[in-house]
């Protein structure tokens, strides 16, 4: 699927793609209807400035903090502000994570964590197939950020690490 150029939206703020969009980079790509984008919880005016300088439209707020956006050509964006300690160097390691569209995708170590920390079905599935095909190098470095800045999570990502092998038949 393509996505607005949120780049040119955002400029040099600092952001990333999370959620659906960001998974593809790490697993098929699955169906979903609108683009995650993470920013830093200081930056939260500013972006809205960006946003409504390109004609995007807040439809609303999210319940997890930060807001929804219709841009010019109807896409719905989330706009997730964070504030977690681990949020800054997530942001400035995405800037050179890409995906095929060149959006700024959220480093799997991090991507699991905000997921772990969501706990929704979803997040649950997408993490199990993530990890079940990420290299062991990778999911070394994914345990690393787990047990900085969730280790409450990390039997549960285990768990998801082996569910994601079986199911990959790995």
């Amino acid at each position: 699927m393509r996505w607005p150029d949120i780049a040119a939206v955002f400029g040099t703020l600092p952001w990333a793609v999370c959620g659906a969009v960001a998974t593809r980079l790490y697993m098929p790509e699955r169906a979903t209807a609108d683009i995650d984008v993470l920013i830093h919880r200081r930056d939260s005016r500013a972006a809205r400035r960006l946003l409504e300088g390109h004609r995007y439209v807040r439809t609303g707020d999210l319940a997890i903090g930060g807001s929804t956006w219709r841009s010019p050509d109807a896409a719905l964006v989330d706009v997730i502000e964070r504030d977690d300690p681990w949020v800054p160097a997530a942001l400035q390691e995405a800037a050179a994570n890409l995906d095929s569209q060149g959006l700024p995708i959220l480093p799997l170590p991090y991507l699991v964590v905000m997921k772990l920390q969501a706990s929704r079905v979803q997040d649950l599935a997408d993490l199990a197939r993530m990890l079940g095909a990420a290299e062991p190098e990778l999911l070394d470095r994914v345990r690393r950020v787990a047990r900085d800045y969730a280790p409450e999570d990390v039997g549960d990502l285990e768990s998801l690490i082996e569910l994601g092998k079986l199911e990959g038949g790995g």
